[in-house]
């Protein structure tokens, strides 16, 4: 049978965003619930996850090449380093040359400037309002808001420049992460923090908590599905939609507890004795000592450059 529609489909079932009904309702939006949104965030999630599994750079780039023991130790020394910054100008630098990395590395900017700009340095931004007032960090006022014993009181100078590193090293802090992540797939980053002495029960648990969270997100997503397939009428936030959302928690807690065990049972069937062996073989060669010392000498002429401005 053709899923095609023709001139004899009802309209109210053509449309799926909006709540058009044989009663007239036609071409009204319908309101989506609070935990629709959550789950459909949810999901959204879970593609990103799915899509970031596939490398986001080709072979052919010089990033995505590098082992991701490389990758992990560069890291750290170039967080170390925005770390140690602790002028305005030198950290601007930093963050226009991370971003050159991130464009040579082929991860996709749009993305990328979204998760930097739109979550951690938001949130660290609105924490630092605060240290930007004169009666935190005393200094010459840029902006009166009010005055206190006949002196202006307001927005320091000084609280804008100490506000300004705060978010631009976490934007750089950030960033080098993301750029990690983007170029590498997450089975070869457990790999090697594995490699580089990370306790194995450690990664163990990250690994399976990475896994089987998007499974039991998965699970909610279905079950949230069924019961809309099965209710007609507009959507009710009332008591037995609370009820719903207790009962989904509950059963939820349920099935990860069963799959744990079934997971763990099935994982010894297969000789697991504690230990998790990887697929991939990790090989440093000279372009991966290569690329290492540039992060060093990246680190260095940011400190350097960060003492001569001071």
């Amino acid at each position: 049978m053709s899923s095609t529609p023709n001139a004899t489909t009802p309209q109210w079932l053509l449309a799926s965003d909006f709540s058009m009904c044989p009663c007239g309702c036609i071409g009204r939006r319908r309101r989506r619930s609070f935990l629709e949104k959550s789950l459909s965030d949810g999901a959204h999630v879970i593609r990103q996850a799915v899509y970031a599994e596939q490398p986001v750079t080709g072979q052919s780039r010089p990033l995505a090449a590098v082992d991701p023991r490389i990758k992990l130790i560069s890291a750290l020394v170039l967080l170390v380093a925005v770390a140690t910054v602790h002028t305005l100008a030198a950290l601007a630098a930093a963050y226009l040359l991370i971003l050159g990395l991130a464009v040579a590395a082929g991860v996709p900017l749009g993305p990328f400037l979204r998760r930097v700009w739109l979550f951690v340095p938001l949130f660290t931004a609105i924490a630092v309002i605060p240290a930007t007032l004169s009666i935190v960090t005393p200094g010459d006022v840029v902006l009166p808001l009010w005055t206190w014993q006949g002196s202006p009181q307001g927005v320091t100078a000084q609280g804008l420049t100490s506000a300004g590193l705060v978010v631009l090293r976490a934007a750089c802090s950030v960033s080098i992460v993301l750029i990690v992540t983007f170029s590498t797939p997450w089975s070869r980053l457990l790999t090697a923090l594995g490699a580089l002495g990370v306790p194995r029960l450690f990664v163990m648990i990250v690994t399976m908590a990475y896994r089987y969270l998007f499974v039991l997100l998965t699970a909610v997503s279905d079950m949230f599905l069924a019961r809309k397939a099965r209710t007609i009428g507009p959507v009710v936030h009332d008591a037995q939609a609370r009820r719903f959302v207790g009962a989904t928690a509950a059963a939820t807690i349920g099935k990860a507890n069963h799959l744990a065990e079934e997971v763990h049972l099935a994982m010894l069937a297969r000789g697991y004795r504690g230990r998790m062996y990887a697929l991939d073989s990790l090989r440093i060669t000279g372009a991966d000592l290569l690329a290492l010392a540039g992060a060093v000498v990246l680190a260095l002429a940011l400190y350097g450059g960060d003492r001569v401005l001071r």
